[in-house]
């Protein structure tokens, strides 16, 4: 699986009284991303509403380097770094546009996730294919 890339413009509710973004709307770019890579490996939104298969998010780490503000446009990209049989580790890199028009990287963040059958609750096995996509196993 190769990288996705999604954008978000950085909106008045994503941000604090000092106009820049605030830490929790980190989480929301993220899970942007994370839903769109997810519906590259085959387990889109309706997918996982049919089989009731789901990605759980079990870690978050997030970096912040550098603040975005309003009408920025974050441009997102994750990619499944790492999985294991009951794991997966997806990696998100957060970027803006500086005003000499090159990318700043304003985050980077880390997500475990592991695959759940709901109702039930009970943890499934990551998809052959995906163990085999990465780098490394977890």
């Amino acid at each position: 699986m190769k990288n996705i890339e999604v954008s978000e413009t950085v909106l008045f509710y994503d941000t604090d009284c000092g106009g820049v973004v605030s830490n929790i709307a980190y989480l929301r770019f993220v899970e942007k991303a994370r839903a769109a890579l997810f519906s590259g490996l085959g387990m889109g939104l309706a997918e996982m509403n049919e089989s009731q298969l789901f990605p759980v998010v079990v870690r978050t780490e997030i970096d912040y380097i550098f603040p975005a503000k309003l009408g920025d446009e974050v441009v997102i990209t994750a990619s499944l770094a790492n999985a294991g049989k009951v794991r997966a580790v997806c990696e998100f890199t957060l970027t803006v546009a500086g005003n000499d028009g090159a990318s700043r990287v304003i985050a980077n963040a880390k997500q475990t996730v592991a695959l759940v059958q709901m109702p039930s609750g009970r943890p499934k096995r990551l998809p052959g294919e995906w163990v085999g996509s990465t780098d490394s196993a977890i």
